[in-house]
Parts: structure tokens; C-alpha cells; sequence
């Protein structure tokens, strides 16, 4: 254990707990056990007892709120076994599934999500993932393609157990297809394959992706593909993700779907399958909670916030010596950790059958600037870390709970980026891939000195990355005995 860990755990010594409870081997997700199965089982520690440690910290609302930019999010079905409409924004007239059109126009800027997976496809055939624009107006539209990347989860991107936490200067880091995408997007990158921008003529429609996921050669017949896109468009347009396996050639290669066949799934198919799971309705009280996948237009993209005293101020107060305060990210119902706060986007349109808000707010930009200040006549050591407690509503027992070792499945995988100046006072810009378990304790992202009356800025951002499970809180905490 390092030495900051254990000053954490001596500071939450008196309440220790003893649990007592049985390891087992949780299963976690499908895709987890799929992939990552002999990482998982690897990284489960031998011993029949565990330590729940309770850190008492002051818990406020994390201050901003979402901003208004439209985002089309796509992941369900997460597991794609039938092809067919995965999301049509595009008006129900003139289609044979009504219902399978949201009648959603874009214009403006908007973001794109589409997360998807296949397994066991019949005879191994490649699935095809596409995406189609249509003008529907009397004016050519230009959809500028600000940011964008799209990886496979083989070979792109594997889901691989890695460290806590790694330095990722240049993006070689990754746990995951979607981890990987939206790191490629926080760094403002667009991969050569996609366009700088789409001209659309007046009624008619193009191809913004047309991807495969194929299986054949692969040890395990499993893949998936997960894409994020920044975009802008000076016109209206409808967008819809499909998937339809590839089509033959006469030689019997496989080829990917042309325009006019998309157009005739758009025009002619029904829902894609199989459908997830049924979500809880909001009102509901009681009984089991399940909150479904997203497959509909979200409002909000960034969050966006200064970390302050309180509205109004210009700082962020140290906490004292050896005391801490955390900030909720990405709370949702049955997880606020004690605040008010939920902060999953809400649904703009979707289907029945899916989420009703975008529980995980993957893909969303989490921007936060910390003006920390020092108002003491003492140096002062603070640390930040991004960590991830054991998911609750009300902190049942007046903290946040962590345990040693902590619950097997990974909670949190993805990139940060961290800028502020160093103790030497020069500019530092830093990537940190972080590897999280459920109540795992970690190191902080940066631990800075800051002298009498010193105020420094430390601004942390973040796409949510996909595959992760929320929530999380971002800590401040003053060290006792180092100033």
C-alpha cells in the first residue's frame, strides 16, 4: 500500500468495519467476462475478509449544470443479434415502422454516440454499422465534422486490466473501444476516414459512417464497435444509425451495404434486436430499479463549472488540515451520494423501451475549473483525485464508503486530462488513464504545495467514458502535518 493510501486509511481508522464478508467472483458485465475473463480472475485477491473504510467528507452539489447541445446516443440494443433501425431521429411518414422514427431534426451543434456489439453472429458474418444524414430541405447543408473517431473493441481497443492509474501523453493507453474513442475526442482529434465536413444537396441523403464489426479469425466470435463525433450543421438534417450485415459479392466476398440499401432498411425495417431490458419508470417507488439503455436524442453534452466557495465567489477555500470535501460526477437515481443532485441528461426523445434519462452520461464532457486558495499564513499541501466509492443514494453511514480490497469489477476506465502550474510555477498539461474498482483506493491525480495566500488554478477535464459505471466523486484534501 502506498503511503498516501495509508494515511487515508489511518485518518478513517475510527471507523474501520470489519465486514467479514466472502469474497466471490462477481460476473460483472457480459462484455467483461467475454474478454477480460482471465484478467478478472487474476486480479482477485485470496482472502475471506474485507475492510470497509468510511471517509467522512463533506459532500456538495457540484455547481454548472448541463448546457443544451443535442446529443444523438445510440446503445440499444448494446448487443446487436438482429439487423434493423438502432436510431431514427428521421419523420415516421412514409416509413413501414412508424414507431422506429423519433422525428428529431438536428441543426446546429451536436454530438454523436453509437455503442455496439455483436456475438455469435449466424455463420460468422460481419455486422455493419451505419449512419446516414438526410437533407431535408431545398438548400445543399454542410455538416462540419469537428471531432470524430470510431474503434473496434478487436484489434482497435481490447478491454485489458491495467494499473490504477498511467501517464497517457499520447493516447497509447486504453481499456476499451469506447475509452478509446473518447480520448481521441478530448485531445480535438478526427481520424482520416472521416470527412472535415459533409455536403447534403437538397433532399437527399449521404453516408456519415459505414463501419464494420466483423468476428471471422477472432478467438472468441466477439466484437464491438463504439464511435463519438463532435459536429456542426448549418441546416437541418434527420441522422439514423442502422445495422445489416455485409453484403456478398458475386465472387462471395463480403462488401459493405451501399447508400441506396441503407435507405431501403431506413424506409422498410423495424426495430433492431434483441430489445433490453424494460426501464423503471420515474414515478415508481420501491421495487427493483432498472434503468435500461439509451437509444434517443439526450439534452446536454458539457457540463461545464467553476468549483467555487459559493455562488458569487472567485475561490475555492482549502479544506483544513487533514479534512477533505468531494464533489458528486455523474449521480443518477438510487446514486447521488447524499446530495439532491442527478446529473444524467435528460431524454429529448426515445423509445418506449429505453432509458429515460442517459443513466451514465457517457460520451458527456465533464469541464471543471478549481481555483484553489490557501488562506492561511502556512504552506499548505492539497491533493484532487478522482475516485470511485461504493454506489449510494443517502450515505447510509454518514461517508463515503470505500473497501480493502475493493469489489472486483472495474468501475471507471478512462482518460483525464489535468492542467495547472506546478510548484515551480510552469504550465503542466497531463493525460492520466485511470483503472477503477468499486471502493478502491487510489492515488491522487496531482498533490500541489501551495504557499501563504497562494491561489492556483487546476482546471480537470473529461469525456465520461464509455463502459464505465457511475457515480464517482472528485476530492479535495488538504494533508495534516505537511504544510
Amino acid at each position: 500500500m502506498s503511503r498516501l493510501q495509508l494515511k487515508y486509511q489511518l485518518l478513517a481508522s475510527a471507523t474501520l468495519l470489519l465486514l467479514g464478508l466472502a469474497l466471490t467472483q462477481r460476473c460483472g458485465r457480459a462484455i467483461w467476462l467475454k474478454t477480460a475473463n482471465s484478467d478478472r480472475n487474476s486480479a482477485i485477491v485470496a482472502q475471506t475478509t474485507a475492510q470497509e473504510i468510511l471517509q467522512a467528507n463533506e459532500m456538495r452539489s457540484l455547481p454548472g449544470q448541463l448546457d443544451t447541445v443535442p446529443m444523438f446516443n445510440s446503445n440499444s440494443p448494446e448487443w446487436v443479434k438482429t439487423p434493423g433501425i438502432l436510431l431514427s431521429t428521421f419523420p415516421p411518414e412514409g416509413k413501414s415502422v412508424s414507431a422506429a422514427h423519433l422525428n428529431f431534426p438536428f441543426q446546429g451543434r451536436f454530438d454523436l454516440f453509437a455503442h455496439h456489439f455483436t456475438h455469435t453472429p449466424p455463420d460468422l458474418q460481419t455486422l455493419y454499422l451505419g449512419i446516414i444524414v438526410h437533407n431535408p430541405g431545398q438548400q445543399p447543408v454542410t455538416v462540419e465534422v469537428l471531432q470524430a473517431a470510431s474503434y473496434l473493441m478487436e484489434p482497435d481497443a481490447p478491454f485489458k486490466q491495467k494499473p490504477p492509474m498511467l501517464e497517457n501523453p499520447n493516447g497509447e493507453v486504453y481499456s476499451g473501444p469506447g475509452i478509446r474513442a473518447v480520448d481521441t475526442v478530448l485531445r480535438g482529434e478526427r481520424q482520416p476516414d472521416f470527412p472535415a465536413k459533409l455536403v447534403i444537396p437538397p433532399g437527399e441523403s449521404r453516408m456519415l459512417m459505414n463501419h464494420p464489426i466483423p468476428v471471422r479469425g477472432l478467438e472468441k466470435p466477439v466484437n464491438g464497435r463504439s464511435t463519438f463525433m463532435g459536429l456542426n450543421s448549418n441546416g437541418k438534417v434527420y441522422l439514423a444509425s442502422l445495422a445489416m450485415y455485409a453484403k456478398k459479392n458475386p465472387n462471395g466476398t463480403d462488401r459493405a451495404p451501399t447508400l441506396p440499401e441503407w435507405q431501403q432498411l431506413l424506409n422498410t425495417g423495424g426495430l433492431a434486436g434483441p430489445r433490453d431490458k424494460i426501464p423503471t419508470p420515474p414515478e415508481q417507488v420501491g421495487g427493483q430499479l432498472i434503468y435500461g439503455r439509451v437509444a434517443g436524442v439526450q439534452k446536454g453534452s458539457q457540463w461545464q463549472a467553476q468549483l467555487v466557495d459559493k455562488t458569487g465567489a472567485t475561490t475555492l477555500t482549502l479544506p483544513q488540515q487533514g479534512k477533505a470535501f468531494s464533489y458528486p460526477i455523474s449521480t443518477l437515481r438510487g446514486g447521488r451520494l447524499g446530495t439532491s443532485q442527478i446529473q444524467a441528461a435528460p431524454m429529448l426523445v426515445r423509445y418506449s423501451d429505453t432509458a429515460y434519462e442517459s443513466h451514465g452520461n457517457y460520451g458527456l464532457r465533464y469541464d471543471l475549473s478549481l481555483p484553489l486558495f490557501n488562506p492561511t499564513d502556512q504552506p499548505q499541501t492539497v491533493t484532487l483525485t478522482l475516485e470511485t466509492p461504493i454506489k449510494e443514494d443517502t450515505l447510509s453511514k454518514g461517508g463515503l464508503r470505500f473497501r480493502q480490497p475493493p469489489l472486483d469489477f472495474p468501475f471507471f476506465r478512462g482518460t483525464v486530462r489535468l492542467r495547472y502550474n506546478d510548484d515551480r510555477g510552469q504550465p503542466v498539461t497531463r493525460y492520466l488513464h485511470l483503472w477503477q474498482r468499486r471502493g478502491q483506493l487510489v492515488e491522487p491525480l496531482v498533490q500541489l504545495k501551495l504557499n501563504a495566500g497562494e491561489k492556483r488554478l487546476v482546471r480537470v477535464d473529461f469525456l465520461y467514458p464509455p463502459d464505465s459505471t457511475p457515480p464517482q466523486v472528485l476530492t479535495v484534501r488538504t494533508l495534516a502535518g505537511e504544510g
